[in-house]
């Protein structure tokens, strides 16, 4: 008897172009008592519903099953290789460059949880005790680089961080980095120019209040916004960080398949 489909179960598209990445043994080995596809649709479940594992319905596998899963796809990088061809070919869907030469760098504040708070830190700025999780994309919003650091770390100090991972990434071809005005400095300026990256600060206009928005600025917003239609992404609920960035993962390969499903056709 088939279990009953949930609305956060992944269609064929999704499945098909992602069961390459995750089949790290064959699908059809002895061992495997639950299909890869039962799986990863409790473990989107969870991302979209921000449920605790004992909550997964019971027509899912086993809670133990699937965390235990997950942890091995994202120790094996699984859903950042994805997200990485997902960018390529959407950029050609586009008529872009296979690689930006532009980026886009900000960071979120999530709140923390007492899973999470043994290496939580307390952001000043947004008066909260958590963990912040810092993006890279390009220029058309798409996941390059993500990293994540306690709330009290300063966004400047993972600058030179982020710009090495991005250039290791797309194989040194970014010229440019976009900011807001939390990474104004010498220090990220030149943290960024140790990976031969330019650093541009998108300042507000003088005398502004409330929500402006701002050039290039807004693409990295849009996709925090879009990654936060994941409630599990609305906390940090995660004891390891890995997994906190592994859950982002999974969302981002999620929205940029819909992306590109007329390829997949």
């Amino acid at each position: 008897m088939n279990r009953r489909a949930y609305p956060s179960d992944v269609d064929d598209e999704t499945y098909h172009f992602l069961l390459p990445y995750l089949a790290l043994i064959p699908e059809d080995a002895p061992q495997r008592k639950y299909t890869l596809r039962e799986v990863l649709n409790a473990l989107l479940w969870l991302d979209r519903t921000g449920a605790q594992w004992d909550y997964l319905p019971h027509d899912f596998p086993p809670p133990d099953i699937v965390r235990a899963q997950a942890k091995r796809w994202f120790e094996a990088h699984c859903f950042e290789n994805a997200v990485h061809d997902l960018r390529l070919f959407s950029r050609i869907q586009q008529q872009r460059g296979g690689e930006p030469s532009a980026i886009i760098i900000d960071s979120r504040t999530l709140q923390s949880t007492p899973e999470s708070s043994h290496r939580a830190g307390y952001d000043g700025a947004k008066r909260r005790q958590g963990t912040k999780v810092h993006l890279v994309v390009d220029t058309l919003g798409h996941l390059i680089a993500l990293m994540a650091s306690p709330a009290n770390e300063q966004d400047r100090a993972q600058v030179e961080e982020l710009c090495r991972e991005a250039q290791e990434i797309t194989g040194g071809m970014i010229e440019v980095a976009f900011v807001d005005q939390g990474y104004t400095g010498e220090v990220p300026l030149e943290a960024a120019r140790k990976s031969n990256i330019e650093l541009v600060v998108v300042k507000r206009p003088g005398a502004s209040r409330g929500f402006v928005l701002l050039p290039r600025r807004w693409v990295v917003e849009r996709s925090f916004a879009w990654l936060s239609r994941f409630r599990r992404l609305g906390r940090d609920l995660e004891r390891l960080p890995s997994m906190l960035l592994g859950f982002h993962l999974l969302a981002a390969c999620v929205l940029m398949v819909a992306k590109i499903k007329p390829l997949l056709g």
